[in-house]
Order: structure tokens, then C-alpha cells, then sequence
């Protein structure tokens, strides 16, 4: 069996891509500071990034796809609120404690 070296405060390195529909420049700007303001009351955790830019969708509309990166020990909960806001794709959860620690999967 393994010793841990170091115990970290967060073990899951969480990432995601969110698009929602149907918002410009400005919205886009006002949802990024929805989230961030909502994962900071709400989640425990640390290095977080939330950033975002708007383009079209497929339909000549607008959209803004936000990316989330942020160490958390409650990965689904922060999926789950992220799923209530729009639609969420490239999701990555990452157990740093077993990469820190040398084992794999």
C-alpha cells in the first residue's frame, strides 16, 4: 500500500464547456459573473477560472460558451448547477490526490 505524500484540500480537478443560447456580448459577460458569484457562495474550493466568449450557433443565432475550471471536492454538484443553466459538454473530472499520490485511472 502507498503513503500519500500530501493530502490535498481538493481532489477533483473539474472541467467543463456550458453553451447557452441567445445571448450577446454583454449577457455573456453578466453570466460569467452569475457563476462565478454562485460557485464562490456555494461550493467550496479553490483555482478557479470562469471565462467565456460568444459567437453564432448552428442557426446563425448567438450563443456564449463559458469554460469552468475549478478544484472542488463536490465535482457533481458543481456539474448539476452548471446542467440547470444550459448545455454542458467536455466534461472532465480529474482525481488529483491519485495523480499526486503515482497511480493511474
Amino acid at each position: 500500500m502507498r503513503e500519500h505524500k500530501e493530502v490535498l484540500e481538493y481532489r477533483y480537478d473539474t472541467q467543463l464547456l456550458l453553451d447557452k443560447y441567445g445571448l450577446d456580448d454583454d449577457a455573456c459577460d453578466d453570466l460569467v459573473d452569475e457563476l462565478r458569484d454562485y460557485i464562490l457562495d456555494h461550493f467550496k474550493g479553490d483555482c478557479l477560472i470562469v471565462a467565456g466568449d460568444t459567437g453564432e450557433d448552428d442557426f446563425g443565432g448567438e450563443k456564449a460558451t463559458i469554460k469552468l475550471h475549478y478544484h472542488t471536492n463536490e465535482p457533481w454538484l458543481v456539474l448539476q448547477y452548471f446542467a440547470s443553466v444550459g448545455e454542458i459538454y467536455d466534461i472532465v473530472v480529474e482525481d488529483m490526490q491519485r495523480q499526486s499520490d503515482g497511480l493511474h485511472g
